[in-house]
């Protein structure tokens, strides 16, 4: 029931900002001030406010767009990792995921990185929504997949730089990681609370 009217109000929600007349901020001129490609660049806005007020110097940050996916295997168990990653102290847990290369849709990436991290298919994916990572600085969008019946099929071909450990957890167990903030990247938890609204 819970999870009925929380998916009952954001589809109400939803239509409601399709007719939305929210005035918006307007970038009037652009100039790249730092480009470590592929992995970020800065540049510096002009942007125009609706009430006419004019900000100089908005920072925005271009980082590349990426896919996470919630995989649920043929057993009912969900699939994460436990690794490292530099921004977060101690280990985290993680859902498959990467980024989305250049020209690539943002589900062809997923399915590439669940076969590539997992060595996995899933028959079934649901798509639960991009979004914006920063909402006034970009940083990239966000594509969040949930894949069923999950199987193996190749042995993992990762490149990731950190190492990984892959973990299978029952539905109560990452209820329960979820509620202790195990995913300590916020994407990362965002999807994982998502799922289980959907799954």
């Amino acid at each position: 029931m819970f999870q009925h009217r929380i998916w009952a109000f954001s589809q109400r929600t939803n239509r409601k900002n399709e007719m939305d007349n929210t005035k918006l901020m307007k970038t009037l001129s652009r100039e790249l001030i730092l480009d470590m490609s592929p992995f970020l660049k800065v540049e510096k806005h002009r942007v125009g406010l609706p009430n006419g007020r004019i900000i100089e110097d908005w920072a925005w940050l271009i980082t590349p767009d990426f896919a996470n996916v919630v995989v649920i295997t043929t057993e009912g168990k969900y699939l994460v990792f436990r690794q490292a990653k530099y921004s977060v102290q101690g280990s985290t847990l993680a859902p498959v995921g990467g980024y989305i290369e250049k020209g690539e849709e943002p589900l062809a990436a997923a399915k590439r990185e669940l076969m590539e991290e997992t060595g996995y298919k899933a028959p079934h994916w649901e798509n639960l929504g991009q979004f914006a990572v920063d909402a006034n600085r970009g940083n990239g969008v966000a594509y969040f997949f949930l894949a069923r019946n999950a199987y193996p099929v190749a042995e993992p071909d990762a490149d990731d730089l950190e190492e990984q450990e892959m973990l299978f957890l029952s539905r109560a167990e990452l209820e329960a990681a979820v509620a202790r903030g195990a995913f300590k990247v916020l994407p990362w938890q965002t999807i994982m609370a998502l799922a289980l609204l959907r799954a």
